[in-house]
């Protein structure tokens, strides 16, 4: 497929994912989009995530001094699914007003008839992605999915656990995301951690890094799973910064207690927000562009599997910036190399 490339030449308007004329056949890592984001409770935007990302990464030079030219494996975009739009579409109108009530719904049959559509159409994009992984994972490829909110990874994770059989995540976020059934919404973007404990026994360990905001309920939940789950807070990765310890070393830390095989979970909030302005629910704080890449360039050098990523709220917002984007495709192509 590379025979008539040039890397070093501008890219199409109309050519794949990073410029590249793959076909799914013959690509090694194969991504699924997901415009998915029905119960985003802040900022929204991140079902144009994938769109964005897209055009974004026809203006990223393929050649890498970290990675060299890892693209030559392979890399090809699915087309968006028009059930997964329709869905979208259909459940934000449904979750607005649920959303605007902070989920109080009770003795309102008119909101609890919403809430439960929205809750079904969540176990169906669930389902949609978990047998678009499960099909790209059988045909012996690598499978990356582009949110949409922080909750469409589920169903990858289940599809991984069928594959690869016990695996770790490592979560990158400002958030912890494991609230029980937030605003009533059982797949929230702000449960995925805490569904894919319940519901996914094959994930052994969550790392998480760079939580900065979380509610009582999580530091609890996250104390109560201590044997799954390791927390390595913002405000922690801080204070080692302020006494001097390398990022190399904490980076060592973090991942040792991963297993493996690992499943990275990246939602770009983990970022400092100046990486990502638009994003749907930003927090000061944050790992640099370049901390987090080491700490995914270190996992690949450990010897464990990288069994998959997923990389989501991404929101190009409403001012015509083309930043988040940008950055969310470079961030997309360091994850894509140090996986492959």
């Amino acid at each position: 497929m590379l025979e008539n490339f040039d890397p070093n030449a501008a890219s199409m308007d109309d050519s794949g994912i990073f410029g590249l004329p793959f076909s799914e056949d013959n690509a090694c890592l194969v991504y699924i989009p997901v415009p998915w984001e029905v119960t985003t409770s802040y900022g929204g935007g991140t079902s144009r995530g994938p769109e964005a990302i897209l055009e974004a990464s026809r203006q990223v030079d393929l050649y890498d001094l970290d990675v060299d030219r890892r693209y030559r494996a392979g890399l090809f975009l699915r087309p968006e699914s028009d059930d997964v739009i329709e869905w979208n579409r259909e459940g934000k109108l449904l979750a607005a007003e649920i959303i605007e009530k902070g989920g109080e719904v009770n003795g309102n049959a008119r909101l609890q008839g919403a809430l439960a559509r929205v809750n079904e159409l969540s176990t169906s994009l669930n389902q949609y992605v978990f047998e678009q992984t499960r099909d790209v994972l059988s045909r012996g490829k690598i499978a990356a999915v582009i949110g949409g909110d922080h909750s469409v990874p589920l169903g990858a994770f289940k599809a991984v656990a069928q594959a690869h059989g016990d695996f770790g995540i490592l979560h990158f976020d400002a958030h912890s995301d494991t609230r029980v059934a937030f605003e009533g919404f059982k797949y929230s973007h702000a449960s995925i951690m805490y569904n894919a404990l319940e519901e996914v026994p094959a994930v052994k360990k969550l790392v998480q890094v760079g939580i900065r905001d979380f509610c009582e309920q999580e530091m609890v939940y996250c104390m109560q799973h201590s044997q799954r789950v390791q927390v390595h807070f913002d405000s922690d990765l801080q204070r080692s910064r302020y006494k001097g310890e390398s990022w190399n070393a904490v980076c060592d830390k973090i991942i040792r207690d991963l297993p493996e095989k690992v499943w990275i979970s990246f939602d770009i909030d983990g970022l400092d927000p100046r990486y990502c302005p638009n994003t749907g629910t930003p927090v000061p704080g944050g790992l640099d562009f370049g901390e987090a890449i080491h700490l995914v360039a270190i996992l690949a050098r450990s010897g464990r599997k990288i069994v998959g990523f997923d990389l989501n709220e991404v929101s190009p917002g409403d001012s015509g910036s083309e930043w988040d984007g940008n950055v969310g495709a470079r961030l997309l192509y360091k994850l894509t190399a140090w996986t492959l």
